[in-house]
């Protein structure tokens, strides 16, 4: 754990980076809890006009990503289009504290938030160009280091907003502390990452803006996104079945949501640092089915619990499970496009926007075919599938495989 945090420690563009990654999971944290609160109830947001609204920033999200690797990828720097990104992120979160109205609301979210969001990918891009030169090894604890600061902000922000704004007449002003984030990535970038684009590799070559698009759906990526789209799905589905559970057939109330939550947020963190520790030592692909399978039992042991007490008992499981599915990806997808830093990482964004997709068709299948456990369960056999495909096109036993995961 402390090594990988060292690497980090080692390098100002990583160590930037990893602060900067905080601040961009906090406006994540500060926010989304109360997104569809003061677009629906505040505003006064249909569910279904706020449903679209939410899709369509997702498009519109993952749309943003792409541009700004490849954009990111021909100029040489990511500086420009993480500066771009986090001023998006300033005017979007800004607009609706200072002028909450529907119209305002739907265009931030539509528009300036979005666009932002491809600040993540962006981050990640950044620490794979600069972390260019290290070892495999150094790499994995690089982006385990990083993704567990993410997950740091998701445990500590939402408690403090929640706790800080508790009594208020409205949520509005989390909306002012993302801005303020949003202002210091701008200042962390603008100080921080190096304003001389590094010399270009001479047999550098520049694709076209289409041609990097066909990229991501070559025969070569594609279907191992879809793989990893399949694996990930899981976290989303369990994202919406575990409340239902918990507070149905469970037997459980909100407050226990939180705590569980809560809990398996926390221990993310050391896993994720665990889960790069056993990946240096094994391969990419073997951790990573390992972790999902984890999962996918966690989902049907879900599925068949009847009281708050299970679900707790399930917090260690869940956590260690979903920490390699959130961390272990990101090297993995990386490397499916390895030689262009910006397009590679933005398939991070693409494997969400897929996922979610996916999580959503299972949700939907789940309650028609059964109910919230039967949900779990489909859900569960969903990233099973994953895994399968994932081994079948990488054949993690062969030689090849264990030399390349050892390189």
């Amino acid at each position: 754990m402390l090594s990988s945090f060292s690497v980090v420690y080692q390098q100002k563009p990583i160590r930037i980076s990893a602060l900067a990654i905080f601040f961009f999971g906090f406006t994540g944290a500060a926010t989304s809890p109360y997104m569809s609160l003061i677009g629906i109830q505040e505003l006064g947001l249909s569910d279904a006009l706020y449903s679209l609204l939410i899709f369509a920033a997702a498009v519109i999200n993952v749309s943003a990503s792409v541009t700004a690797g490849i954009v990111a990828d021909r100029l040489g720097n990511f500086r420009a289009p993480m500066l771009l990104a986090a001023l998006f992120g300033i005017v979007g979160f800004g607009m609706v504290y200072l002028m909450p109205t529907a119209l305002v609301f739907a265009v931030a979210t539509l528009l300036f938030i979005p666009v932002f969001g491809a600040t993540n990918s962006l981050i990640f891009a950044n620490v794979r160009a600069v972390a260019s030169g290290m070892s495999a090894r150094d790499l994995i604890a690089v982006n385990s280091a990083i993704r567990a600061v993410l997950s740091a902000s998701w445990v500590l922000v939402p408690g403090l907003v929640g706790f800080a704004l508790a009594g208020g007449p409205s949520m509005l002003p989390a909306f002012l502390a993302a801005s303020l984030a949003c202002f210091v990535c701008l200042m962390l970038f603008w100080f921080g990452i190096d304003r001389k684009p590094p010399a270009l590799d001479p047999g550098r070559v520049h694709h076209s803006f289409f041609r990097s698009v066909r990229d991501i759906g070559s025969r070569h990526v594609l279907p191992r996104l879809l793989a990893i789209s399949l694996i990930s799905s899981m976290l989303h589905a369990n994202g919406t079945i575990l409340p239902l559970i918990v507070t149905g057939k469970a037997g459980g109330t909100p407050a226990d949501v939180g705590v569980i939550v809560g809990i398996v947020a926390f221990l993310e963190i050391i896993f994720i640092l665990f889960w790069g520790w056993v990946e240096v030592r094994t391969s990419t692909v073997i951790t990573m089915g390992v972790a999902a399978l984890i999962y996918c039992a966690y989902l049907v042991f879900l599925g068949l619990a009847d009281s708050p007490l299970d679900v707790y008992m399930l917090t260690l499981i869940s956590a260690l499970g979903a920490a390699g599915i959130i961390a272990i990806p990101i090297t993995y997808l990386q490397n499916l496009i390895a030689d262009r830093a910006g397009l590679g990482s933005s398939l991070i964004a693409v494997n969400i926007f897929i996922s979610g997709g996916l999580a959503s068709l299972l949700f939907a299948l789940g309650t028609s075919l059964s109910d919230y456990a039967g949900t779990a369960m489909i859900s569960a056999l969903a990233g099973f599938c994953g895994v399968g495909l994932l081994w079948f096109l990488d054949r993690p036993w062969s030689k090849a495989a264990q030399d390349q995961g050892a390189a």
